[in-house]
């Protein structure tokens, strides 16, 4: 076995991180191992994990009944394609889903990721209206500091100035964009909230496929929870100018707003749903996107009478079956008590840095906490003060945020907390 240090020069010299240049000198921490909410490092350390692994970990690592389901999966077949072939582990995890995904929604297309999951939604939008005679309608309204994923179909839909649109403006397609809805959660949405969203329709709704939103939370693009009837009124705007809608639930989904799907809070349906992250509490990359009757209908009645895409590991039975156990984890929990409990911990830990000069803003909802900065945080010194104050916590630009796994426990919570409120107050100038 080779030494850590040699393990960790080949990291340096030739991996990529997310976001990162390969002789980046932010620092990279080696997990030996992962338990509960806790993360091990070579060195010894443990970390408490308030990132769930990018929002994915929701039960817990190595958890027992997740384990031992894949270790029964693993003795019949690891992998199979998709192709022509089927199994009972996305067989049933189909099921799940459409019993409790809102209806009409009836059918659904597996992929490897999030991203991947909205450009198939982007397809199926743009594929059904072809079906419907109306091939104009190719572009997709969305908008200002979403973020949909970093394939090129869902880097189009992101917010032009945050995402990477500088660097692929000429190779990406040109889409939509409309303001930022500032009516806040539990707000009223008012008239100039949602004048953005009509003027666009007006102006472009001939040619406009699908409005695609996060629903109530934008995610890596800002951390913004916004009005449930900013929901209602888009979906009413949409249906009025024969727009499809599609909500990006990859952050969202599975209970960490709350609501099971964050689409809940309004009562609205979406003509296409994208599930993925804590879609198998955070075992295997899985994501799913889900339409309905008359999407799939049309598209399958239409030319060239079936669906373009699929994916090598589409609907890989060790994904299924961990989303499988996952979903069941979930429900068989009090999960909405658990929810409630941890967003009064976050209320009750970081609604104090609103007292601090340096903080603009303080978020709760649900299993999200968010502490927005008057400046960006600098990466190079506060991830290491996390890492010694013991949890893991990384920001970025202004955000100071925790989405932790849902197993999290009081005393861990706030251990969490008093150490964001800590650190965050050391930045005061």
């Amino acid at each position: 076995m080779q030494k850590l240090d040699d393990l960790l020069k080949i990291d340096s010299d030739a991996i990529w991180h997310p976001y990162s240049a390969l002789d980046s000198d932010l620092p990279v921490y080696h997990v030996e191992s992962a338990n509960g909410v806790r993360l091990k490092l070579s060195d010894g350390r443990k970390l408490i994990d308030g990132m769930a692994s990018w929002w994915s970990v929701i039960h817990g690592y190595n958890q027992p009944e997740i384990n031992e389901a894949l270790e029964k999966q693993m003795k019949n077949m690891a992998h199979v394609m998709f192709g022509g072939l089927t199994h009972t582990p996305a067989i049933e995890l189909t099921q799940q889903l459409l019993d409790i995904t809102p209806e009409p929604l009836d059918a659904v297309f597996y992929s490897d990721s999030g991203s991947v999951s909205v450009d198939v939604a982007m397809k199926l939008a743009i594929h059904y209206w072809q079906a419907k005679g109306k091939p104009k309608k190719q572009r997709f309204i969305s908008l200002r500091h979403g973020y949909h994923g970093d394939t090129f179909g869902a880097m189009s839909v992101c917010d032009p100035e945050t995402g990477m649109h500088s660097l692929f403006a000429d190779a990406m397609p040109k889409q939509v964009f409309i303001e930022q809805p500032q009516c806040r959660f539990g707000e009223v949405c008012t008239e100039k909230d949602i004048s953005s969203l009509k003027q666009a329709l007006i102006e472009y709704g001939d040619n406009v496929a699908a409005l695609i939103v996060e629903p109530i939370v934008q995610g890596a693009g800002g951390m913004w929870f916004y009005s449930a009837e900013y929901l209602k009124q888009a979906s009413e705007l949409c249906h009025e100018h024969n727009v499809l809608l599609i909500f990006d639930e990859i952050a969202t989904g599975f209970a960490r707003t709350g609501k099971l799907f964050a689409c809940e809070h309004a009562d609205v349906v979406p003509d296409i749903m994208c599930v993925g992250k804590a879609l198998t509490g955070g075992y295997l990359s899985l994501a799913a996107t889900l339409t309905t009757k008359d999407i799939h209908e049309t598209i399958d009645n239409g030319k060239p009478g079936v669906f373009l895409h699929g994916p090598t590991f589409m609907a890989n039975p060790l994904a299924c079956t961990a989303a499988l156990s996952s979903i069941r984890l979930l429900l068989d929990s009090n999960w909405q008590e658990n929810i409630n409990r941890i967003q009064y911990g976050l209320e009750q830990g970081l609604f104090p840095c609103m007292e601090l000069s340096q903080v603009n803003d303080v978020r709760i909802l649900g299993a999200i906490g968010v502490v927005e900065l008057n400046e960006p945080v600098d990466m190079k010194s506060i991830v290491p003060q996390f890492v010694d104050a013991g949890v893991w916590v990384r920001p970025f630009g202004k955000l100071v945020y925790v989405m932790p796994p849902y197993i999290i426990e009081n005393d861990d919570l706030t251990f969490l907390t008093d150490a964001m409120v800590k650190i965050i107050s050391s930045l005061q100038k």
